[in-house]
Formats: C-alpha cells, structure tokens, sequence
C-alpha cells in the first residue's frame, strides 16, 4: 500500500515490513493529531502490550501543523512543528510496542471538508488492510470540530467495507470533551489502571505539546483518575484509572442509522435524566 500524501509514511518499531504489521493487528487507533491516540485510545495499547497475540496499529490522520507552541518551539515554524511531532509519534509507538503507525499528513481542512472523498478512501484501505477487530476513535460529541471531521470519515470509510470485513467494535473516546456526563448505562468504561508508568510516558514523550503550553501529562492522569472515583457514587473505587468510551458500533453495523440521531439520542437521554432527577425533587 502506497499512502497518498507527500510526506505521509509508514514506521514500525520492531523492523518488521509493513504487510507483516498489518497481518498481526488485531487492535486500531484513528486519531485527528499525534497524541490523540496516547490520550484516548490507552485502552487498546495496553490490552497488547506485551501479547504475541494482540497487535495495536495507530493512524494519525492530520500533520499537527496547526497546534500551539510555547518556551523551546516557540518560534518553530509549521514545517518544523510537524517534523518534530512525528518523531513524538513514533518515539511513543516504540514505547507501546505499536505493530505499526501510519502518519497521513493531511491538512486539517481536509478533514473539515465534508466532499473529501480522498481520506475516506484511504482509511477505508487501511481498515481493510489491518482488519482489526476494534477500532478506537474520537466521540461525535468532540468539541474539536477536525476530531469530529475524522470520526464521521471513519464511519463512513467502514460502511464502504463488505460486512463480514468491518471491525467487531468502534469506540468514541475521550480527548476535547470528557464523556463524563452520559448516563452510566451508557457508558463504555475502559479500566486502564495497569502500567501507569507507561500511561504517562506515552503523554509525556510529546514534548512539543506538553513543554510546549499543553500540560496534556497532568490533565489526562487527573481525567482518568476522576473518571474512576467519580464513577460511582454509592460504592469504593473499583479502578483507579477509567477512560469513557461512546459506543458507535452500531453505526458501523446498520448503514441505514443517522449519526446525527444516534448522538442525540445520549445527549436526550441525559437530558431526560436530569429533568427528571429535578422534578423528583422539587
């Protein structure tokens, strides 16, 4: 597989050829930015690391050009920006253990733009080639509006796909907006409370972000740990890092269901749920 972008690239950390990366996966990550993958989809890494059996593959979708910088990148241009942050990226898919890590390189208005059928096209190339059984990505009630843009393209990239040739799950992840306020029963809870040394290492290793104004280190350490102290009320913490998830497989499962519906549907319910708490008590 050629991928389409200048500057796009394959890498795979263990020195095995990118076919053979593909052959093993068994669990995928698409994320908008180099990071997204550390921050969300941590439930995934850690299912495989270490497991002859389970593979994790990252694609990052977009170039990062576009992220703030402060003290050291201050004044790093574009180009430099996001020459460093593929060596981030890559330094984090070594410290995985990732079976393989596809760097796209799109511009972030190419997936803001809903007519760009060229993402599509390659991703659904991707999910094919991989065929994993879990895809992790971002929610669509993200407020990064290129989050979004790249969840809608890898739904749309699945359902291209024959049936019996789709992932068994896909999963919307926290990143910008935590999941924090669905209904508990409808909640994927993720436990990633093993090898915490690993969890901040794979943030933290993104310096341009973290040194750079961005104390993504420490936001998203305490964002697992409320998320697992909060999330129950009546009874002792039974992890001690928790990820929400929104579960979309079933609109990779029935074509026909609306994504705009099927999201409205979470936020409708929690809305009846608080109604209905404030009536109950008034």
């Amino acid at each position: 597989m050629k991928l389409v972008n200048k500057g796009a690239e394959f890498f795979v950390p263990d020195g095995k050829t990118t076919e053979e990366s593909f052959a093993r996966t068994t669990c995928m990550a698409i994320s908008a930015h180099q990071d997204d993958i550390e921050l969300m989809a941590y439930d995934g890494i850690l299912k495989c690391f270490g497991s002859d059996d389970n593979w994790f593959y990252a694609v990052v979708v977009t170039n990062g050009a576009g992220s703030p910088r402060a003290d050291l990148y201050e004044k790093y241009t574009d180009e430099e920006m996001i020459t460093v942050r593929k060596v981030e990226q890559k330094k984090a898919a070594y410290i995985g253990e990732y079976s393989g890590l596809a760097l796209l390189n799109y511009p972030s208005s190419a997936i803001k733009d809903p007519k760009n059928e060229q993402v599509v096209e390659e991703l659904r190339e991707l999910i094919q080639k991989n065929a994993p059984k879990t895809i992790y990505t971002h929610n669509l009630a993200d407020k990064h509006d290129t989050h979004v843009g790249v969840s809608l393209k890898v739904i749309k990239a699945i359902r291209q796909l024959p049936k019996e040739q789709r992932p068994e799950k896909l999963y919307g992840c926290e990143v910008w907006r935590n999941l924090d306020w669905m209904l508990d029963e409808d909640k994927t809870m993720f436990d990633v409370s093993g090898h915490p040394n690993m969890a901040s290492a794979l943030v933290e290793i993104f310096d341009s972000q973290v040194c750079g104004g961005k104390r993504y280190d420490l936001a998203t350490v305490g964002r697992r740990r409320a998320n697992a102290t909060y999330a129950a009320s009546h009874g002792t913490d039974e992890a001690e890092s928790l990820i929400f998830a929104m579960d979309l497989t079933p609109l990779i499962q029935d074509d026909q269901l609306d994504v705009l519906t099927y999201v409205q549907g979470y936020i409708n319910r929690f809305v009846n749920d608080v109604a209905s708490k404030i009536k109950k008590m008034s």
